[in-house]
């Protein structure tokens, strides 16, 4: 699938005031600092349709951008940014949960993981949440350029034991390197995959 069109739609911390229709919704989420903004950039080859920044934390609200008229790509806030103070994460953690249980539109979520760390408990514990409310995702390992690839699937594999201690089957799982536009063809022909099913 080829993006033609990317335009931002519109930024809110509340469901309610998410666009209207029934375009199937494809949303991005990760821990602060896991490359998301870079990624979504890298998708749409627009450089700054996402706002990047060097200072984790960034993305505060619900932000949909149209793609090719047809569906929506959907920036979460990051989790687990400690600096935030205990407020504030609870503040993401609502706008999170709301958007994740409420929103009928969320076809797909993509849990974007830091491919140079081991598997975090942030994480995991946010993927049996996932799981408990049977959201459906997908894994996208990040900035795949920056570890070597025995590495890389040494980490993908310790990720894999740990969920299978309580999972039965794994997600979809995907890699990406926003700095070398690696990745981009499988993750759009992965959506691609899913708008076909859904039209049938």
């Amino acid at each position: 699938m080829g993006i033609t069109k990317a335009e931002f739609v519109t930024s809110n911390t509340d469901v309610k005031k998410c666009p209207q229709g029934n375009w199937p919704e494809y949303a991005f989420i990760g821990r602060s600092n896991v490359g998301k903004s870079s990624l979504i950039n890298m998708l749409t080859d627009r450089k700054q349709l996402a706002k990047t920044s060097q200072k984790p934390g960034k993305t505060q609200l619900i932000n949909h951008f149209i793609i090719n008229d047809t569906w929506y790509l959907v920036d979460l806030p990051g989790y687990g940014y400690a600096q935030r103070g205990k407020e504030g994460r609870e503040n993401i953690r609502r706008i999170i949960e709301s958007y994740i249980l409420g929103r009928r539109e969320l076809t797909n979520l993509f849990v974007l993981l830091d491919c140079r760390h081991e598997p975090q408990k942030i994480d995991l514990a946010f993927m049996e949440w996932l799981g408990e409310h049977a959201i459906p995702f997908a894994i996208i390992f990040t900035k795949t350029d920056k570890i070597s690839k025995a590495k890389l699937q040494e980490n993908m594999q310790l990720y894999a034991e740990k969920m299978l201690e309580v999972w039965e089957e794994l997600p979809p799982v995907l890699t990406s390197s926003a700095e070398k536009k690696e990745g981009r063809d499988e993750i759009l022909h992965f959506i691609e995959a899913i708008n076909r099913q859904l039209k049938n």
